[in-house]
């Protein structure tokens, strides 16, 4: 069965080059171009993957992206012809899995397509369970969640990425720029700042989860390890 796209893309004659393009390839796409529109669509019936313009009619792409993050990981990809850094932080803060900025080849949307699929549908593997303060921590990546003693960390999908690429391999320093590539395949367009970003959100859960203990540990000049 086709990979079901939906471009969410004020730009109409963009929006068809790109569906044509995902076509080409054997996905079946729908196009939206207003905001209200697509967050309708995705609480009814939610595609594989979510192509979303950052600048919208009736609800901005951050607002779209902010409300879906509560219940969903579905994989998105931003477009937008914005490129100042915070938005670009806050998108992928807010968890987008990959972000495209115009103007940009049809041809890259369609394979950063294919890569983030892919990369969604491989992350699942062995549950992974490291001990902190004597409580276990449960990494699940065939659901994709993290839970102590049964209740989910709620993580976003980058810090779930980021604590498994840590807890997978205990007390091994990363390096902010291997973090990255756990967390995106392509991030020359990616500040080592948002890796800074993710970890300070992904600390204070962990915290709250093991009061007095902070299990991902900084190593000043170097980088950061897991401490289990």
């Amino acid at each position: 069965m086709s990979k079901k796209i939906l471009i969410v893309e004020d730009e109409v004659d963009l929006a068809q080059i790109l569906a044509e393009y995902l076509q080409r390839d054997g996905f079946a796409t729908t196009t939206l171009a207003d905001g209200l529109a697509a967050m309708a669509v995705l609480r009814r019936t939610p595609p594989d993957l979510l192509l979303l313009d950052l600048m919208l009619p009736g609800m901005d792409g951050i607002s779209i992206l902010r409300e879906l993050r509560k219940t969903s990981d579905l994989p998105v990809i931003m477009v937008t012809a914005r490129v100042d850094e915070i938005d670009r932080l806050l998108g992928l803060e807010l968890g987008a899995d990959d972000y495209v900025c115009k103007p940009y080849s049809p041809r890259e949307v369609v394979a950063r397509v294919k890569t983030v699929l892919r990369r969604t549908q491989s992350s699942a593997g062995v549950t992974v369970s490291p001990k902190i303060g004597g409580a276990a921590l449960e990494i699940d990546a065939d659901a994709l969640q993290a839970r102590v003693a049964g209740k989910s960390l709620e993580l976003t999908p980058k810090e779930f990425r980021l604590l498994r690429a840590l807890a997978g391999k205990p007390g091994r320093v990363f390096s902010r720029a291997q973090l990255l590539d756990a967390l995106y395949d392509d991030h020359l367009d990616v500040s080592e700042r948002a890796i800074d970003s993710h970890l300070k959100n992904l600390r204070k859960k962990l915290v709250q989860a093991f009061p007095g203990e902070d299990p991902i540990r900084s190593i000043y000049g170097v980088g950061f390890a897991f401490e289990s």
